[in-house]
């Protein structure tokens, strides 16, 4: 009997090491996955990710790194479909609907014309549902907003749309919000309003980002190559 006690004892013992082996398999791979994401070294962390996902098929982080990883190549279905899982997984999630509007609107993009019509209202439904439930969402505004302003007016573009979104930018972030009226006004040719707000968003923020949008509108609309040189100037010190 105590040979069979101890057979057993050490049979538990061994079960709970496999268990914790296992375990730390999974956790090591979702580590290593990550790793590799932050290096951009997209086909490893998928890689390990895949392996992550053998170990514990409901680790939705290890699902959206795969979906970004598909974004980041451009692998447009294979995106939709993780972002999808997550989407309907999460519904009330806003970033799991923007992050599916986005790869659906970069498919569209390059898709054919009658094709991406198609999918035109499925990519506004996604973006209006993340900025519907999550009011601080910044990049599902931009969405909005350049989707507005890109779409034909047949098809449901609308410059007055897109300024509600810009305008929501602006309470929300005083730089996103001037960078979009800017980028509205650049769209249809009105520089001078342009150089207003971009003007507003440099001095805000003083960024790459501000900077590179005054000084391209100097430089490639205004055509104003002094100022384009005082900024510049003005930046780099």
């Amino acid at each position: 009997m105590l040979g069979i006690f101890l057979s057993l004892n050490l049979m538990k013992k061994l079960c709970f090491w496999l268990l914790i082996s296992t375990i730390g398999f999974a956790q090591s791979n979702f580590d290593l996955g990550k790793q590799y994401f932050d290096e951009k070294k997209w086909e490893l962390a998928q890689s390990n990710f895949e392996k992550a996902l053998v170990q514990n098929p409901n680790d939705y982080l290890a699902i959206e790194y795969l979906g970004d990883i598909f974004g980041y190549q451009k692998k447009w279905d294979l995106a939709i479909e993780k972002y999808k899982t997550l989407r309907d997984q999460f519904p009330k999630k806003a970033n799991y609907w923007y992050k599916y509007g986005g790869a659906l609107g970069m498919k569209a993009k390059e898709s054919s014309k009658w094709k991406a019509l198609g999918m035109i209202g499925d990519v506004e439904k996604a973006f209006l549902k993340a900025a519907e439930l999550d009011k601080n969402h910044i990049d599902a505004r931009w969405a909005l907003v350049t989707l507005y302003i890109e779409l034909p007016g047949i098809v449901g573009g609308s410059e007055k749309k897109a300024q509600k979104y810009a305008a929501e930018l602006l309470n929300l972030s005083k730089v996103d919000g001037y960078l979009a009226k800017g980028y509205i006004d650049v769209y249809f040719e009105r520089y001078q309003s342009a150089e207003k707000n971009y003007s507003l968003a440099h001095k805000i923020g003083n960024s790459k980002t501000t900077f590179e949008k005054l000084y391209d509108l100097y430089l490639n609309k205004l055509k104003d190559a002094e100022k384009a040189k005082q900024l510049k100037k003005e930046f780099n010190s």
